[in-house]
């Protein structure tokens, strides 16, 4: 009997936190077993050549929506099945109650189950969720979620006190499904986080931060000054000071509770900024910020259409610049794609109906590779840092994910930094019909992608049947 069940051999392993090693890396039971200069082919059942390639730890791509749109099960095949290609190895999706997803309201008690059972033997990649508790009575169901089903992070959704998801309606009552979905709520749920945790875990919210009344109007005047069907338009009626405006709301009230926060798809100079702001005038505080890899690498004056029609909008190429220099100067602390299977039915040819978000899972690695490594100068550390290990430590995985030590989850994404592809919707395997960085070239791809041992995907296509597990965290 084999040693060891997979020899990755002659890599470049990329170590969040400290640098690059050649070294070989070894397999067993779905777990790291070894790491050494020179481990013996004979030792293992199945080798796979890294040839000097970069072994990444596989990324967590920690803003994703299973669901939304479309079933469960059908999301869950394949949309994972997409994130092999990004050489993301696990996927944290939001879920709520209320309009889209299940489409109906009631205790987690109840539904979470439900939900676990739907994704049960179709992902491709591990997964775990982040609930958002929109009325009172999911507030008090905190400490049973994060105690009985291991989920340790929470969302609040600012801009639903006064919209739906698409901006088209302000009954949000109806959408949301819920009581009174105010401050006073978000307090709430801050207050049972915040109680939540504990000096060896981390429980937190993820807020998305969009202020609903000065939305409603600047939509009112776009829409009263010829209701102009462009992301421009967009983005006018959802301008970054609706961002900073709520990030000083959020903020204000996690340093009042000390709950730990996270602030999601920052997607302007104006929000990070105000995140910056933020950490200074509370430095006791745990404050963490994200950016999507859109918000980073597309803006409004280059797409055509309403397919990259999002929340927040995408905004102009100096949004993105001031981006990367926070992603440069470690004011960002991860990347994820905020990925929605969206297809062009669901985007119709109206922009205030069209129902926002795409995917973007299959471009991780190889946008922060190609925009970050090639043409920014960032380190294979920094981004294994931004793809995986931070997010990892943010969200209750570290000691399993993140990170390539003896002892974790064996996931990898092993990269040939020189591969040059351009963005095709076939490219990515997704159930998404279009894709808004049709086109760009992109250097840096994933040729194989090791979930927990297993190689899931190898040379543009995936390997095997699903073998993704729900991870607890």
């Amino acid at each position: 009997m084999a040693r060891y069940d997979l020899l990755v051999k002659g890599g470049m392993l990329v170590l969040p936190y400290v640098g690059t090693v050649r070294a070989d890396l070894a397999t067993r039971d779905g777990r790291i077993a070894a790491i050494g200069a020179d481990l013996d082919p004979a030792d293992a059942a199945e080798v796979l050549d890294a040839n000097a390639r970069l072994v990444f730890p596989g990324a967590v791509d920690a803003h994703y929506h299973l669901g939304i749109y479309r079933s469960l099960a059908e999301d869950a095949a394949e949309e994972t099945r997409s994130s092999l290609v990004g050489g993301a190895t696990t996927v944290l999706s939001y879920f709520r109650t209320g309009q889209h997803y299940l489409n109906r309201t009631g205790a987690y008690a109840d539904i979470f189950p439900e939900v676990l059972a739907a994704v049960d033997g179709r992902a491709y990649t591990d997964y775990g969720f982040h609930l958002a508790p929109m009325d009172t009575a999911q507030v008090g169901e905190v400490p049973t979620l994060v105690g009985e089903h291991g989920v340790s992070s929470f969302k609040y959704y600012m801009f639903y006190k006064g919209f739906n998801l698409s901006a088209d309606s302000r009954d949000a009552k109806s959408f949301t499904m819920s009581d009174e979905y105010d401050l006073g709520h978000l307090y709430q749920i801050m207050e049972a986080v915040a109680a939540a945790n504990g000096p060896d875990r981390r429980v937190s919210l993820s807020l998305h931060c969009e202020q609903s009344e000065l939305m409603r109007l600047f939509i009112d005047r776009v829409r009263a000054a010829g209701d102009p069907q462009t992301l421009k338009a967009y983005s006018d009626a959802r301008p970054p000071l609706t961002e900073r405006v709520a990030i000083g709301e959020a903020t204000t009230l996690a340093g009042a509770t000390g709950c730990p926060v996270n602030l999601l798809h920052l997607s302007s100079a104006d929000a990070l900024d105000a995140a910056r702001a933020a950490r200074a005038a509370l430095p006791g505080a745990d404050i963490r910020a994200e950016v999507t890899l859109h918000h980073l690498c597309l803006s409004y004056d280059a797409l055509t259409g309403l397919g990259g029609k999002v929340n927040p909008p995408i905004r102009t190429v100096a949004d993105t610049e001031a981006l990367w220099a926070g992603v440069l100067d470690g004011s960002v602390d991860w990347v994820a794609s905020d990925h929605a299977c969206c297809t062009e039915e669901h985007k119709g040819d109206a922009l205030w109906p069209a129902l926002p978000g795409f995917g973007g899972t299959a471009l991780l690695y190889p946008l922060l590779i190609s925009e970050g490594m090639h043409k920014r100068g960032l380190s294979p550390a920094r981004i294994a840092e931004l793809a995986s290990a931070n997010p990892a430590r943010a969200y209750g995985l570290w000691g399993r994910k993140g990170n390539l030590v003896v002892g974790a989850d064996a996931d990898l994404a092993i990269v040939d930094p020189d591969l040059e592809r351009e963005v095709t919707t076939d490219l990515l395997l997704s159930g998404q019909d279009h894709c808004p960085f049709e086109g760009r070239k992109v250097r840096g791809w994933p040729v194989a992608t090791v979930v927990r041992g297993h190689v899931a995907y190898r040379d543009g296509a995936v390997t095997g049947e699903p073998q993704g597990m729900y991870v607890t965290r």
